[in-house]
């Protein structure tokens, strides 16, 4: 096998992918564009739900009836903002964003008597900001029923250590980088779906497309051998889903730089380093999907007909990484031999700061060359069977 027909037949390849600008433009902004573009989005969402909290702000239908209430709510640095008269309405409408506290008419004559009073949470649960401040008056009203439970003892002469058996003191675990990584965790898919789209449209163009253009019975007539060209035209594509990788990857670094929140941006901690490991892990599963691409493209006779194929290709991998999402405990070891899902795997440990070990370096890598030889010998067995006819 020649390497200057490799090379030649790769720069081919790679000037017909440039000449389809426009293509390749919607792809590149796509790709690169879409990732950086979730992650300013969600920093928005953050954002303002650190700026909810800070506003400390409850909304009590007439706050009036519950004076000692209020007291308490005020002393634990909250304001009470009266309710509208119209609050269902416009919670069912998510207009208001606060769960509604109401109030019973005899909530200070039960305080008096030793009775409880019912107190009401009116939130709806298809409006999200409502719903998420439910817990938050859950835990005040709790807090104000237990001072007022240690001051009915400490008025009887009990001491309130008597009703305490025992004290609880949370610690957790979590590095503050895997704690980042429930919110940025779907930054690894947007990525795997760059590659996935990048190598798309290369893939397709270089099989079928010439297929349909004519050009591809002309190249067959070459006294080259059909591996030297299946070669280079899947190192072209695998140039140009790299390229969008490499892009996809850096574009992260000065996303940072747009983030809302605070706390979200001391986080995500995204740099050079964690770029180059994605890159790396990437590679692999962009000279597989490469070459399975092309793979199922050679079979058929149109673009459009290949379009059609290889949306399966493209609908398996982007449900490959939603297996983890549903895996809640320990990483299985079946999951280093499953591409997409490997890869998202090793991506989010990237994000956690947690080293590789030697068979998470070698596992995905062995697997994703197994399905690129396979493939790129199936496209040079049907290249030359075209060549023969």
């Amino acid at each position: 096998m020649n390497p200057r027909i490799v090379a030649t037949v790769f720069v081919k390849e790679v000037v017909d992918a440039l000449r389809d600008r426009r293509t390749l433009l919607v792809v590149l902004l796509s790709s690169v564009l879409l990732g950086p573009l979730v992650l300013v989005a969600l920093s928005a969402l953050v954002g303002n739900l650190e700026e909810r909290a800070e506003r400390r702000e409850l909304v009590v239908a007439a706050p009036e009836r519950a004076p000692t209430l209020v007291n308490y709510l005020q002393r634990q640095g909250f304001s009470v903002r009266p309710a509208p008269p119209d609050y269902e309405a416009q919670l069912r409408r998510a207009a208001l964003g606060d769960p509604v506290l109401v109030l019973p008419p005899d909530f200070e004559a039960a305080l008096q008597r030793g009775a409880a009073p019912v107190v009401e949470i009116v939130s709806d649960s298809a409006n999200k900001r409502s719903e998420a401040g439910s817990a938050r008056l859950q835990r005040l009203l709790a807090g104000f029923g237990r001072e007022r439970a240690l001051l009915t003892l400490a008025l009887r002469g009990v001491a309130p250590d008597v009703t305490e058996a025992l004290r609880v003191r949370e610690r957790d675990l979590a590095d503050p980088r895997v704690r980042g990584t429930q919110i940025t965790g779907m930054l690894p898919f947007f990525v795997l779906m760059a590659v996935l789209y990048g190598a798309l449209h290369a893939a397709l163009d270089s099989t079928a497309g010439e297929r349909e253009r004519g050009s591809l019975e002309p190249l067959l007539a070459n006294p080259a051998p059909p591996w030297a060209i299946v070669l280079g035209k899947w190192g072209a594509v695998l140039a140009v889903a790299m390229a969008i990788a490499v892009l996809s990857c850096f574009s992260f670094v000065p996303a940072q730089w747009l983030l809302r929140s605070d706390t979200l941006a001391a986080l995500f901690q995204f740099g050079v380093r964690e770029a180059l490991a994605f890159i790396a892990v990437l590679a692999p599963f962009a000279a597989a999907i490469a070459a399975l691409l092309m793979a199922v493209a050679i079979r058929c006779r149109s673009v459009k007909e290949a379009q059609a194929s290889a949306g399966l290709v493209v609908l398996v991998a982007s449900l490959l990484p939603l297996a983890g999402v549903f895996n809640r405990g320990e990483q299985a070891a079946w999951q280093l031999w499953v591409p997409a899902l490997a890869q998202n795997t090793l991506m989010t440990q990237v994000l956690r700061g947690e080293p590789f070990g030697i068979v998470q370096w070698l596992v995905p890598p062995l697997v994703c060359a197994v399905l690129a030889v396979l493939a790129l010998a199936f496209v040079a067995a049907r290249l030359r069977q075209a060549a023969v006819r």
